[in-house]
């Protein structure tokens, strides 16, 4: 117990360390987005901090295995640097018996990325979205002034007479759509209301009584068209486009219902093949982060070269091998030409395969030549 305290006590420093690195980069590579919004659209530092918290669940669901395979490498890269496992070995005391604390760490938080997986990523999209739509509500209200061009969105221009923000009522509407890549459409009408549909995260603004001159962007051709009621759809692509999506994808429905709409959604449908991809990524991801625990004692144990930053650069290499083919097999899944059944588990197999070779062949003793430092 001794032993596997000692070694537990080297893992869990390093893997708390890597991932709030891992956080901070992830969190960094979308600010650019969350930045438009700020300097944009007027969006206020709680709502960003908003973002960056329902954000968290899915970067941790893809960080957990990175890093533990991180800090497992760097842990036992700092016992084989210093001698350690050869003095553990000279007692008697075989790579193997070294595992146990290993596999209880990578247990820990394997129950800790499964239930982020299944529970908190799913909430943390739909929170995402729903926050998002928020947002376009709000710019809606606040971004239309009466007597006043004005672009609360992009590339929709609007002119109103007057406006109840209590009743969402707009009079005498002067509208220009120019969303559209081939026409722009001028929209003038006696009256709009406008009505959120949180369901479908789509603003509607429904027009009564008017007209819509609708004219060709190279200015070859041009028509109207009289209405009584019309309506216009606005939804979270024209808030912002890197971050939203009109539907609730798979990614954001909880695991009950997406058994439900796997069962529902016929055969062949390319739709259910990526419900099912979702549904079984939430238990292979998790579960790469045992393989990942493996692979870095096999390796941290018989490299040689000093310091950590060696142990950091072979396991980003290892998890971008992963992670690669976690994305091929995610693309090949949801086209269906592999059955997510079989297909989604093919990393997690090569993950099985390299682990089980490299424990072997540290186990024996036997050096990996491409990693060994020279004299």
């Amino acid at each position: 117990m001794t032993l596997y305290r000692y070694i537990t006590n080297e893992i869990w420093p390093t893997f708390l360390t890597s991932l709030l690195v891992f956080i901070f980069i992830m969190v960094a590579a979308r600010m650019l987005s969350i930045t438009e919004l700020i300097v944009t659209r007027g969006v206020g530092i709680f709502q960003v901090l908003g973002m960056v918290f329902y954000l968290l669940p899915d970067i941790l669901t893809f960080a957990l295995p990175a890093v533990t395979l991180m800090a497992v490498l760097a842990a036992f890269l700092r016992l084989s640097a210093d001698s350690e496992i050869i003095a553990l070995k000279s007692s008697g005391i075989s790579l193997y018996q070294m595992l146990p604390p290993v596999v209880g760490f990578a247990f820990a938080v394997f129950l800790m990325g499964l239930g982020i997986s299944l529970f908190a990523a799913p909430w943390g999209n739909r929170a995402f979205k729903d926050l998002l739509f928020s947002i376009a509500e709000s710019r809606a209200d606040l971004g239309i002034k009466e007597r006043v061009f004005c672009e609360p969105f992009d590339n929709l221009v609007f002119y109103v007479n007057s406006f109840s923000r209590q009743e969402k009522v707009l009079k005498d509407v002067f509208v220009v759509d120019k969303r559209d890549e081939t026409v722009t459409n001028t929209i003038v009408a006696k009256e709009g209301r406008i009505i959120g549909q949180p369901d479908q995260r789509v603003i509607a603004i429904y027009f009564k009584k008017g007209t819509i001159f609708v004219v060709e962007k190279n200015m070859s051709a041009a028509r109207t068209i009289q209405f009584n009621t019309y309506s216009l759809t606005i939804g979270l692509k024209d808030v912002m486009t890197d971050l939203a999506s009109r539907q609730k994808a798979p990614h954001e429905l909880s695991v009950g219902r997406l058994i439900k709409e796997i069962k529902a959604a016929p055969k062949g449908d390319p739709l259910r093949s990526r419900m099912m991809r979702e549904l079984l990524e939430k238990i292979s991801i998790p579960l790469s982060v045992w393989f990942m625990g493996i692979i870095g004692v096999a390796l941290g144990s018989q490299m040689r070269a000093r310091g950590r930053s060696a142990g950091i650069g072979v396991s980003l290499a290892i998890f971008a091998v992963y992670y690669i083919c976690l994305m091929i097999v995610r693309s090949i899944c949801s086209s269906g030409s592999v059955p997510p059944v079989i297909g989604i588990w093919l990393p997690d197999l090569f993950l099985v395969a390299a682990a089980i070779y490299l424990l072997r062949r540290a186990a024996d003793e036997r050096s990996f030549y491409f990693l060994s430092s020279r004299p």
